[in-house]
């Protein structure tokens, strides 16, 4: 088979690594990908913007599937424009994708199927959350409604720093028109962990659960970015807590969203927080997380294609998942200044080093290849170092035995990964 993946990052790198040991691969292609990518899979010039120019270029490559990574074309409805041109995709539609490219309405959602959350006041203008902030205690989170790459979240911890955060958002645009409109939520207070499925709009199978780190610095300090690492291991959700979450927030979502005509076929993410009165739904992605993705798909032991052929197919409940019993830990690279400014072009050293490592493997996020064919960074989250042991004490010490062989100027990592 032909597959192609759309993406660039650190996700479609550990996405396309693991369609490469498919024996149904016959040829692998990601559109556009990175330097790191390259070497599994041939790379393809996209604009990520243009969903007709990404359907013509999988009929030119003939592929026989194709898988999304990122959500901005899934929000776009990129599977409503390959179903046109009879492209197999593994990609919700875009009203299912809502649930990620809103943030509002995926609350809304929530809230009319009974699914337990935070408290929420939706706001339209900075003098309405200004108004309505008076209604919560500190800290406060405010979400921008729309995308913003992961970082649209802030948590505001006093009075001034939730102005300072409205104005930012909606007054100064930070993030464009995702912060035209905000929503304004009590801070849940518990353990945090991403659990996702892979579902063909009425059955599904969990995901091995992850847990990963927003904050850029150690002790979850500093500013939101797109995630700074992750580790998932067996057991990181026991059984009660799983079950309480299908009855819960699973089911009820996959029914909610049939009832409402918008079945969901791909994979859902569902954030959580783990607080004293149960899990609750931070937020739902529309597809896999970053860097989630890489510290999963080392433990997944099943073909991915044949997973994506039965979600594609209605038949994701037939088909059996094996994970492996080992833990993984990623530990992602960062430029210096990320999630703020920060400079590309840094040169990378130590990658064989690194990924000579027992059980290490190394994927890019934000990479090229400079003129004299040597890695570059060329983003703000450049790799994504992934180690695989018995224990998740064992992949911990490998994942960082990996970091400190890599080298480039301004590198920034946390030193609290899986801790």
């Amino acid at each position: 088979m032909k597959i192609l993946v759309i993406g660039s990052g650190g996700r479609e790198h550990a996405i396309c690594w693991k369609f490469a040991q498919s024996p149904h691969t016959t040829e692998l292609f990601c559109a556009p990908g990175n330097a790191g990518i390259s070497q599994v899979a041939t790379c393809l010039k996209a604009n990520l913007n243009d969903l007709d120019s990404l359907a013509a270029l999988a009929e030119q490559h003939r592929i026989d599937l194709t898988f999304v990574g990122p959500e901005a074309p899934l929000v776009a409805g990129i599977a409503e424009v390959f179903a046109k041109h009879n492209l197999r995709i593994v990609a919700p539609s875009p009203k299912a994708a809502q649930l990620e490219g809103s943030k509002i309405f995926s609350k809304e959602f929530m809230a009319r199927h009974g699914i337990p959350t935070a408290r929420f006041t939706i706001c339209d203008s900075a003098e309405a959350a200004l108004r309505a902030a008076q209604d919560y205690q500190f800290p406060i989170v405010v979400k921008a409604d729309g995308l913003a790459a992961g970082k649209g979240v802030r948590l505001a911890d006093s009075q001034q720093e939730f102005a300072e955060t409205i104005k930012a958002m909606m007054v100064d645009r930070v993030f464009g028109d995702a912060g035209r409109r905000v929503l304004l939520e009590e801070c849940l207070v518990g353990r945090e962990a991403s659990l996702m499925i892979f579902t063909d709009g009425r059955d599904y199978k969990i995901i091995a659960p992850a847990q990963d780190y927003k904050r850029a610095n150690d002790n979850d300090e500093g500013l939101n970015t797109g995630g700074m690492g992750s580790f998932s291991l067996p057991g990181l959700l026991d059984e009660a807590t799983i079950a309480e979450c299908e009855r819960h927030i699973i089911k009820p979502t996959l029914a909610g969203l049939l009832a409402e005509a918008n079945p969901f076929c791909g994979v859902l993410y569902i954030g959580l927080m783990l607080t004293k009165d149960g899990a609750k739904v931070i937020e739902y992605n529309a597809r896999f997380g970053d860097p989630e993705t890489q510290s999963i798909m080392v433990r997944l032991d099943s073909d991915l294609i044949e997973i994506c052929e039965a979600i594609i197919d209605k038949r994701i409940g037939e088909i059996d998942i094996k994970w492996s019993n080992d833990a993984s830990v990623c530990i992602v690279a960062a430029s210096g200044g990320y999630p703020g400014d920060f400079e590309k072009g840094k040169v990378i050293t130590g990658l064989a080093e690194a990924q000579a490592v027992e059980g290490v493997t190394v994927f890019h996020a934000g990479t090229a290849f400079n003129d004299n064919a040597e890695f570059v960074t060329s983003g703000g989250r450049v790799l994504g170092v992934t180690a695989r042991a018995a224990t998740l004490q064992e992949a911990r010490a490998r994942a960082y035995e990996a970091t400190r062989k890599i080298h480039f100027e301004r590198i920034h990592y946390r030193k609290d990964i899986a801790v």
